[in-house]
């Protein structure tokens, strides 16, 4: 598919559905959370996805042609996100609130902004590291106001717990746009499935972890959401998406996981925001909001992002079609 027409349109869209979905994935959590241990909720997510690639296993492997060097760089950005990623993050939802641990996640782009900036060459600003600044201010804050409730008994080490996941996503990040114009978006998120079922497969054993002593319709349900649609859809929209734009650019997308996240938080789980919190957020949005608009102007890295991909499915036939 020939994307130097719909360059500033297909991604954008791309990764607003993403977001949308990701999201939805925090509640989904919290659900499957209420009668499943995290482990198994986790592990069950990666099973599902991967059976679902089964499904396309030979889509996903056509035209493949895998370089020997590119294999650790896929088992690291794995071991990044989904392994270390969701254990943290399974960790932090146990703790805080689905919006709170949304919030948190608006820090990724800046995190992302300033590995990029090291790693990619991707330029960053004055204002971009104002807004970094502002941002890391922002979510103290919010941490240290978070009050306990049934749903959230340790809001601050479930806030910290979910800014550590937000550090694995950086690395995944990163590594995935240096990836991304080389695979297909599918292969690429089936081999994140895969490392993930085969992680979780023994952790599944360790004395901590309960096994469910019956099947409840609902929590079922969340989980096989969480691995056909989150894992299949979010992950293959935004790997996808970072064949065409610049990390920074992609990752800022991000700060609308906040927004969706405390809409569907309070539509489906009742949540709601003390006023301090809500300025905490505010700024929080505020900081990320200000260090992103730097990356919005590097519209050369983008077109050149383009250009590359286009190339790279003229070659392997790993373009959406």
């Amino acid at each position: 598919m020939n994307l130097s027409k719909y360059n500033q349109y297909l991604p954008t869209i791309l990764l607003l559905l993403a977001m949308v979905l990701w999201s939805s994935s925090f509640i989904a959590l919290k659900i499957a959370f209420r009668s499943y241990d995290p482990m198994v909720v986790i592990f069950g997510r990666m099973m599902v996805a991967t059976l679902c690639f089964l499904v396309v296993y030979k889509r996903v492997t056509r035209l493949l042609v895998l370089k020997r060097s590119d294999v650790f760089l896929m088992i690291f950005m794995a071991f990044c996100e989904p392994c270390l990623y969701f254990i943290f993050e399974a960790k932090a939802i146990e703790n805080t609130t689905a919006s709170q641990a949304g919030m948190i996640t608006a820090l990724l782009p800046i995190l992302v902004m300033i590995t990029a900036s090291i790693f990619l060459g991707e330029k960053t600003g004055v204002k971009g590291w104002a807004g970094a600044i502002l941002a890391v201010v922002g979510v103290c804050w919010l941490t240290v106001s978070g009050a306990p409730t049934e749903d959230a008994p340790n809001p601050v080490l479930g806030n910290l717990l979910e800014f550590t996941a937000m550090i694995c996503a950086t690395g995944y990040t990163l590594v995935m746009r240096f990836l991304a114009p080389k695979y297909s978006p599918l292969f690429l998120t089936a081999v994140q499935a895969f490392v993930g079922s085969v992680f979780y497969l023994p952790i599944l054993f360790l004395p901590s972890v309960q096994f469910p002593e019956k099947i409840e319709f609902i929590p079922t349900f969340a989980i096989i959401y969480l691995g056909a649609v989150i894992t299949l859809g979010a992950y293959g929209l935004y790997n996808y998406s970072l064949k065409y734009v610049p990390a920074s650019r992609a990752a800022s997308f991000v700060n609308l996981i906040p927004v969706f996240t405390v809409l569907l938080g309070w539509m489906v789980l009742g949540e709601v925001f003390t006023p301090m919190q809500c300025v905490a957020a505010a700024v929080v949005m505020g900081g990320v909001i200000l260090s992103q608009q730097s990356s919005y102007g590097n519209g050369d890295n983008a077109e050149s992002a383009v250009k590359q991909a286009e190339i790279t499915d003229q070659k392997n036939g790993a373009g959406m079609r």
